[in-house]
């Protein structure tokens, strides 16, 4: 096992497949503090809840915006969902070009042994 950085996330390697990195903060803390942030009227300030929290701001935005996405306030961002679907997709079409890329060569290979005479 090797660690790699591709695209700006570093992850492990495992053979051929990449494990993504371990989460720096735990689930549980990021449902609960997107829960606190909207729950409380007036909304509080990021920066200060994220202090209390002990997270980074950032994070904390970045869940909150997340949530609200899920919950179809926001437009500007892919819900949990959106981009589930996305990765399957771009996975199911790398797959598939390997697959043309496959048969291309194959149906090559079989035209010149049937015609060796045919140019290339």
């Amino acid at each position: 096992m090797r660690e790699v950085v591709a695209g700006g996330q570093m992850g492990l390697v495992r053979g051929t497949r990449t494990m993504s990195a371990p989460r720096k903060y735990p689930l549980e803390l990021r449902e609960r503090a997107v829960r606190m942030y909207r729950a409380t009227s007036p909304r509080p300030q990021i920066k200060k809840l994220a202090v209390d929290l002990g997270v980074h701001p950032e994070a904390l935005r970045g869940w909150i915006r997340q949530a609200e996405a899920d919950a179809g306030e926001r437009d500007d961002r892919l819900t949990t969902d959106e981009r589930a679907e996305l990765v399957a997709l771009r996975k199911e079409n790398v797959q598939l070009k390997r697959a043309n890329d496959v048969l291309r060569t194959a149906s090559a290979y079989f035209a010149a042994q049937l015609d060796p005479t045919r140019p290339r």
